[in-house]
């Protein structure tokens, strides 16, 4: 157990802070690869924290999309990007090029003076935990996702976290001086497995960029949601006489983008004279992960042509923001089947857009769905995500309150709040560390015996 004393109330802002990513940047397009959710909260936090007068250093590994060497991003951040094994690297391969990176870290002239190093996911949590355990800065932690929970809602094809994994996000959730968790869920799940203590875990839920993410005209998004941003000669989604369902996110079992083409002919075949049997889907996104060959484009347009849905399918490639954004706005609901989910910034984004959401009832998604803005589905079947679909399709009405619902959740949620709530855990970290490495008190003198205090070498060592 973790003795915390609780931060002055004028205690400063970390003047530098180190975000750590090692398998993803946050110049890496979401949607594709390695890149989603995580890249886009790298990026927000980064300018966020600039904003406030932070210093920030990202640190990334040097692979295939990321030149090594030091960039510098336009939100007023340096992303350094280290030799730590072959760029073309498979993720699931740079577990044996963590120590390279770990060292590469340690004698980067970036990495030296910070006062808090927040490492996202597991990776990064453990070369987090090395330069820590040797005296470096605070350690903040946030992992984005659990291996314990992805490998209890693992997908067909999909293969399990390694023990190694398991074993390496519990050291680090014990080692470090604060985990950050997106909802209180994952803060209950981390201090009933680990068995953390309540101060040493807050919640800070990520945000959204209401300047990108707002609702506009449908029409006009629907023209521009294929072209902009995409490859050349992208085709616009363009008129459809039926309503218009959206996926977006990486090609991979865990999304469940096969569960989304399924879910499209059970659509049709329940609905068979109403507008459930006109309905498109659009996928936005590009094949990731260790199962992506039963999930990739091929296989997910082989699947649509079996259940005789292929020509309502349309897969686009991954999109930016502002692209992605007029997506959201072009489709009439933003389908999320996750067989897990940390939060879910998909849906978050569309109901910040005014899309109404269909998502799975798991993980995050049970708080990144607001109340009213759509429908939580309990039932992995996709019959009964087709059921949740045609109450909002069929019913006007009801498409508009969730609409509004949607709105006013997605309002409580902003970048800013987000950067806030970093600051308030990197000063909780700050003290936390200064606590633990604090000199022990000398105990007092025997009557006649000398004034020098006595300090154990155990108490200034770095925690074990």
């Amino acid at each position: 157990m973790r003795a915390v004393e609780p931060p002055a109330p004028d205690q400063a802002d970390p003047a530098r802070v180190g975000l750590l990513s090692v398998h993803t940047s946050p110049l890496a397009q979401p949607g594709t690869g390695d890149g989603g959710g995580l890249n886009v909260h790298l990026d927000a936090l980064a300018r966020g924290l600039v904003a406030r007068g932070v210093q920030v250093e990202v640190f990334t590994r040097h692979d295939a999309d990321t030149a090594a060497g030091t960039l510098e991003a336009s939100g007023g951040y340096r992303v350094h990007a280290l030799d730590a094994g072959p760029p073309d690297a498979r993720k699931d391969d740079l577990v044996n090029h963590l120590c390279a990176f770990a060292f590469a870290l340690a004698r980067h002239p970036a990495a030296q003076g910070l006062d808090v190093l927040h490492a996202h996911y597991w990776m990064a949590g453990w070369v987090g935990r090395r330069l820590a355990r040797r005296g470096g800065p605070a350690l903040v932690q946030s992992f984005h996702t659990l291996a314990a929970t992805k490998n209890a809602a693992l997908a067909p094809g999909d293969r399990p976290e390694p023990p190694l994994r398991l074993t390496a996000e519990r050291r680090v959730a014990r080692d470090a001086d604060l985990v950050l968790c997106p909802t209180p869920a994952e803060a209950a799940e981390l201090a009933g497995r680990y068995g953390l203590p309540e101060r040493a875990l807050r919640v800070v839920g990520p945000g959204v960029d209401h300047q990108a993410f707002h609702p506009g005209p449908p029409g006009v998004a629907a023209q521009r949601c294929g072209r902009r941003g995409g490859p050349a000669g992208a085709a616009a989604l363009g008129p459809h006489d039926g309503p218009t369902l959206l996926f977006a996110g990486r090609l991979q079992p865990l999304k469940g983008p096969d569960v989304a083409v399924r879910t499209l002919a059970a659509l049709a075949a329940a609905d068979p004279d109403g507008p459930g049997a006109r309905a498109r889907l659009v996928i936005i996104g590009g094949a990731s992960g260790s199962g992506q060959g039963t999930t990739d484009p091929a296989r997910l347009r082989a699947l649509a042509a079996e259940l005789g849905v292929a020509d309502r399918v349309q897969i686009v490639g991954p999109r930016p923001q502002h692209a992605l954004a007029d997506c959201y706005r072009a489709a009439d609901v933003v389908l999320v089947p996750s067989r897990s989910e940390s939060f879910g910034l998909v849906a978050l984004e569309a109901q910040a857009c005014g899309t109404p959401v269909v998502a799975a009832q798991v993980g995050g998604l049970r708080h990144a769905v607001g109340p009213g803005a759509g429908t939580l589905v309990a039932d992995p079947r996709p019959e009964a995500f087709a059921e949740a679909l045609r109450g909002l399709l069929a019913d006007p009405r009801r498409w508009e309150e969730a609409s509004r619902a949607a709105l006013a959740h997605a309002a409580g949620f902003t970048w800013e709040r987000t950067v806030e709530g970093s600051l308030a855990g990197y000063r909780d970290a700050v003290a936390a560390r200064a606590h633990r490495h604090a000199p022990a008190a000398a105990p007092r003198s025997a009557p006649g015996a000398g004034r020098a205090a006595v300090v154990s070498p155990a108490a200034t060592s770095p925690a074990g």
